[in-house]
């Protein structure tokens, strides 16, 4: 009475991807003839210690190293020579400057030691002689109005020659701090050491 179930069609499975997966990794990595290292044997080999192993040594020779660069720099700046120098002195433009300020007498190299003798005079004499230790105030803080202008009048004339020699060079920043500094440094304990005597300016 009720119609024939037809008979079930064959299910073919599909083909295996694993050869042609296998095929693959063939090709993409020809060198299996050797065995593939282990993850954790990879992991040892490319690891790094961050820390080194003696630390007391390690320190030891970081100082070792620091000291000897400390003593070639100072070595430099006593003659001169600017491959050892620090950054901040080495350059045409910055040896000009000190060649410059070394050249020329300024107000500001005796300003520590004129400060501290005037400073004594009031300190000794505030209550023998009030007025002449006001005096003695009054005259320190000419002397440093003095120093002031002489240091802006220093740079003004440099700046000026700095741009007619160097061009845009001479707009580097810290080149003002640079000369003042050095001119308020009492010439024999300046850094790097005067290679010019008084009125030896350089062309």
């Amino acid at each position: 009475m009720f119609g024939r179930d037809k008979d079930p069609q064959p299910v073919t499975p599909p083909p295996s991807a694993k050869p042609a997966e296998e095929l693959r990794h063939a090709v993409d990595d020809p060198g299996k003839g050797r065995p593939t290292p282990k993850r954790k044997e990879a992991e040892a080999a490319n690891r790094r210690p961050l820390v080194p192993e003696d630390r007391k040594a390690a320190a030891k020779v970081q100082r070792a190293k620091a000291r000897e660069q400390r003593d070639r720099e100072y070595q430099a700046m006593q003659t001169g020579d600017e491959r050892y120098m620090p950054a901040k002195d080495r350059g045409p433009v910055r040896r000009y400057i000190r060649n410059h300020v070394d050249a020329r007498r300024n107000l500001g190299e005796l300003f520590l030691p004129v400060a501290f003798v005037f400073l004594l005079l009031q300190f000794f004499v505030a209550r023998s002689s009030p007025v002449l230790a006001f005096a003695a105030l009054v005259v320190l803080y000419v002397y440093i109005t003095a120093t002031i202008v002489d240091g802006w009048l220093l740079w003004r004339g440099l700046k000026k020659r700095l741009r007619a020699k160097f061009g845009d060079e001479a707009n580097q920043r810290g080149l003002t701090m640079y000369a003042v500094t050095r001119a308020f440094q009492i010439r024999r304990a300046r850094l790097p050491k005067p290679l010019v005597k008084h009125g030896e300016y350089p062309a």
